[in-house]
């Protein structure tokens, strides 16, 4: 049965930094594309970004270009999202996931980590 476990979110001031991981169990990770998305109160799922199986190709949403970096570790069965420049708005559950349909179709995903940014 395929597990994934994020970790890492947290509460911090805007324009702070944090960095997610997602360990993922039960099913080949180094072959699975992989995507984070996020989840604010009141509101539905958003693609935040997505890496392929090599960490060769990466892709992520205007919202978060240039300020957030996917990345994955295959010898550790971990994926990675490093949030700099962390805005009010960044603020939700993040939820990591293997990727159904390229680049943004999530599979499943995880139980999420909270990320909480204040003014």
């Amino acid at each position: 049965e395929a597990q994934l476990v994020e970790s890492g979110g947290g509460s911090v001031q805007a324009g702070g930094s944090l960095r997610l991981s997602c360990v993922a169990s039960g099913f080949t990770f180094s072959v699975s594309d992989m995507l984070w998305v996020r989840q604010a109160p009141g509101k539905g799922l958003e693609w935040v970004s997505s890496i392929s199986s090599g960490g060769g190709r990466t892709v992520y949403a205007d919202s978060v270009k240039g300020r957030f970096t996917i990345s994955r570790d295959n010898s550790k069965n971990t994926l990675y999202l490093q949030l700099n420049t962390l805005k009010t708005e960044d603020t939700a559950m993040y939820f990591c996931g293997n990727v159904r349909r390229w680049p943004n179709v999530i599979g499943y995903r995880g139980q999420g980590t909270q990320v909480t940014v204040s003014s």
